[in-house]
């Protein structure tokens, strides 16, 4: 079954202004008398989608509780996040369904605090490309992000679904910041950019380029390999006009990404930021859209607590 992407669910704007217009109807807000909490969120490179809601995200939770501080920290994106979670280092992560679905399979370690967002996978290139399908990128030099991206992860799927060996099919470019990808193409260093979610910084910058931009999935045979039953991945379908020029919806896969929690961050913490979350019932990173997309035992004790205080789930 194909999903559609909601422009109104996925966009950074709409999301930070959901999110802070719903928590700014809260009055009067509790007062606490105490020292801030602080806890840290490790993001990703600068330029990416990642520290762009991480940021949303502190303001958000400051908007609902200014007692409880959220440390944005910039790193090298999902894998990395995952070992500063394991080691302890950091509170919270953001991390990509390609990692995090195989984290849930081991024993012990980090558990879901709360779902992201779905991420729409996609190919880009200038307007004026001849590239007009995956199949166009035979030999070309492609652009798959940062070292230890999710995204980067999902281009090589993309590309080896839909019949290109990512190593040697194409030539294979990857960055040490996301927001570098842009320019590489622009610049015809690169002749195609892989990157994720409608509000993902990197489309915005190639859509706003002289000219514009053409964006792609991955082949047909490609999306039906990718999206199986229990697969990390999930068909989408991005919605015509999503992006500049665009008249067609756009078919292509995509997995949800979601903040991460350390072993032993399951107290009052975590359930002030769970509470601030759940009061939007439509935003994506309302806590009930964990119920059926992941597995229960790795849902946070303490949003399992809030779901079932919330009649959302059986005690």
């Amino acid at each position: 079954m194909t999903k559609r992407v909601p422009a109104s669910g996925i966009t950074m704007a709409t999301r930070r202004m959901t999110l802070l217009g719903a928590l700014s109807l809260l009055a009067p807000r509790p007062v606490r008398s105490e020292e801030p909490v602080r806890v840290v969120l490790a993001t990703a490179t600068p330029g990416g989608g990642f520290p762009a809601f991480g940021a949303a995200f502190a303001d958000t939770i400051r908007q609902a509780d200014p007692a409880l501080i959220i440390e944005p920290r910039a790193s090298g994106g999902s894998a990395e996040n995952l070992g500063l979670l394991q080691a302890g280092s950091v509170d919270l992560g953001l991390v990509q369904g390609e990692y995090a679905y195989p984290a849930f399979a081991a024993a012990g370690g980090v558990s879901v605090l709360a779902p992201m967002y779905p991420t729409p996978g996609l190919f880009v290139v200038p307007a004026a490309s001849p590239i007009r399908s995956v199949a166009d990128l035979h030999r070309r030099t492609v652009v798959l992000g940062t070292h230890k991206s999710g995204l980067t992860v999902m281009a090589r799927s993309a590309l080896a679904a839909s019949g290109l060996d990512p190593a040697h099919d194409i030539r294979p470019v990857l960055l040490d910041h996301a927001g570098d990808g842009p320019t590489l193409v622009r610049e015809g260093q690169a002749d195609a950019l892989w990157g994720g979610g409608l509000d993902w910084p990197g489309f915005a910058t190639m859509a706003r380029a002289p000219g514009g931009a053409r964006f792609f999935g991955p082949s047909d045979a490609g999306i039906a390999r990718l999206a199986q039953p229990g697969a990390a991945l999930k068909r989408l379908t991005v919605p015509a006009g999503s992006f500049p020029g665009q008249v067609e919806p756009i078919e292509t896969v995509g997995s949800w990404s979601f903040i991460l929690a350390r072993s032993g961050f399951d107290g009052d913490a975590a359930e002030r930021i769970v509470r601030a979350l759940g009061r939007d019932g439509t935003a994506t990173t309302n806590p009930k859209n964990l119920i059926g997309l992941v597995p229960a035992d790795r849902i946070n004790p303490a949003t399992a607590r809030y779901l079932r205080a919330a009649g959302l789930v059986q005690p």
